[in-house]
C-alpha cells in the first residue's frame, strides 16, 4: 500500500500482516496532506444509528472522527463501542483512552480487542478528574497517565507482547496519538512535556483549542528547537464559538483552556456572535496553517457540529479533495429506471 493510496472505498478497515499504514487517517499525513479531524460526542443510547447520524455531518469534511472517552468525566456510550461502529462501515475513527475510568489489564485489552475491529488510531489521555462529572462518587483508577498510555501501547504494537511480558501471537497495528496544550502555564514546560509524549510513542498530537495564534508560534519554535518537528504529526485545535457568554464559561470552566479577552470583546460587539465566531474559526485555520510543523486541525465543535462543514468549506484546507466517506465514491443513480 501507497501511502497516500486508499483502502476500497466500502470495504472494512481491516488490520493485516503486512506493508504500509493500515486505516485512512496515518497515511494522509504520511503523504503530506493537510488533515481535519473532527470530534463526535458519543450519544447517552444504545441506538447504533444515533452514532452514525452524529458522523454523517462530518462526511467529505473530516479524514478522522474521535470519539471521546468519558469526557468531562461524564458517561456516554464508550470510545470503543463507537469506534467499533464506525470503522464497520469504512469510517476512520480515533479511539480515545482515557486513564481515569480503566487500569493496565483493561486497557490493554481494549487496544487489542479494538484493533481486532479495525480501531487503529489510539489517542492517549490521562483523563479529567471524575468530581468534574456527572458520576463524582465514583472511583477514579489512574493506574497509568497519558506517558506510561503511550508506552505500554507501543510495547503491545512493537515488541508483541504485554506490560507482564506475556507474548501476544498477533500485535496491533495501531497509529498512537497524545493531547498537548501549548496555551496553558507554565509555558516554557509545555514542549518538555511534549517531547515526553514523543519518546514514549507518540506519532501524533491534537492540542487543545487554539485562539491565541503567537503563543502557538512561540509553542511551535520552541518544538522546532528540541528537534520534534520531523517526529511527530501536529494536528491544532480549533473550534467556532457561540458567543461571548459562551467564551466566559469555557474560559473559566475549561481546565487549561485560554481564550485572549479581545476574542472576548470581538464576539461581545458583534450583531450575530454566531457567525463571527465561525468567523473567527476560519481566520484561525488559516494562519494555523501557515506555521511550520503544523499537518492540520482538529475541530472541536460541540452542539455546533453542523458548522464544521461551512468552517472547513471556507478556510480552503482541503485544497478541494473531499475526504472518505460512505457514499463519497456511489455513482448517483439515475432517477429513471433505463429502458
Amino acid at each position: 500500500m501507497k501511502f497516500d493510496d486508499e483502502p476500497v472505498a466500502g470495504l472494512p478497515l481491516a488490520i493485516l500482516p503486512g506493508p504500509g499504514p493500515p486505516g485512512r487517517f496515518e497515511p494522509r499525513l504520511r503523504a503530506g496532506r493537510f488533515a481535519v479531524t473532527a470530534e463526535l460526542a458519543p450519544p447517552d443510547s444504545a441506538d447504533p444509528e444515533e452514532v452514525y447520524r452524529r458522523a454523517r455531518v462530518f462526511d467529505g469534511y473530516a479524514d478522522a472522527i474521535n470519539a471521546t472517552d468519558g469526557s468531562g468525566a461524564n458517561c456516554h456510550m464508550s470510545s470503543l463501542s463507537v469506534c467499533a461502529l464506525l470503522t464497520h462501515i469504512g469510517y476512520a475513527p480515533v479511539m480515545q483512552i482515557s486513564c481515569r475510568d480503566r487500569n493496565r489489564i483493561a486497557i490493554q485489552g481494549d487496544i487489542l480487542g479494538g484493533a481486532a475491529m479495525g480501531v487503529c488510531n489510539i489517542l492517549c489521555i490521562t483523563g479529567d478528574g471524575v468530581q468534574a462529572g456527572d458520576h463524582p462518587q465514583a472511583k477514579p483508577v489512574f493506574d497509568l497517565d497519558s506517558v506510561s498510555l503511550l508506552g505500554i501501547a507501543r510495547t503491545l504494537r512493537d515488541d508483541h507482547h504485554f506490560e507482564s511480558g506475556r507474548r501476544i501471537s498477533m500485535a496491533p497495528r495501531v497509529f498512537l496519538g497524545a493531547a498537548a496544550n501549548p496555551f496553558a502555564l507554565p509555558l516554557d514546560w509545555r514542549p518538555e512535556r511534549l517531547a515526553k509524549k514523543v519518546a514514549a510513542g507518540a506519532q501524533f498530537i491534537q492540542t487543545q483549542y487554539c485562539f491565541d495564534v503567537p503563543r502557538l508560534r512561540q509553542f511551535m519554535a520552541a518544538v522546532l528547537d528540541l528537534g520534534l518537528i520531523d517526529k511527530v504529526f501536529m494536528l491544532v485545535g480549533v473550534g467556532p464559538l457561540r458567543s461571548a457568554k459562551a467564551a466566559e464559561w469555557m474560559r473559566t470552566h475549561v481546565p487549561g483552556l485560554h481564550i485572549p479577552d479581545g476574542v472576548i470583546r470581538r464576539l461581545a460587539g458583534a450583531e450575530d456572535p454566531a457567525r463571527e465566531g465561525r468567523n473567527l474559526c476560519v481566520e484561525l485555520i488559516q494562519e494555523i496553517r501557515a506555521i511550520r510543523g503544523v499537518h492540520g486541525v482538529h475541530v472541536m465543535a460541540y452542539r455546533q457540529e453542523e458548522s464544521v462543514a461551512e468552517v472547513i468549506d471556507r478556510s480552503q484546507v482541503l485544497a478541494g479533495r473531499a475526504p472518505w466517506y460512505p457514499a463519497r465514491d456511489t455513482p448517483p443513480t439515475s432517477a429513471k429506471a433505463s429502458t
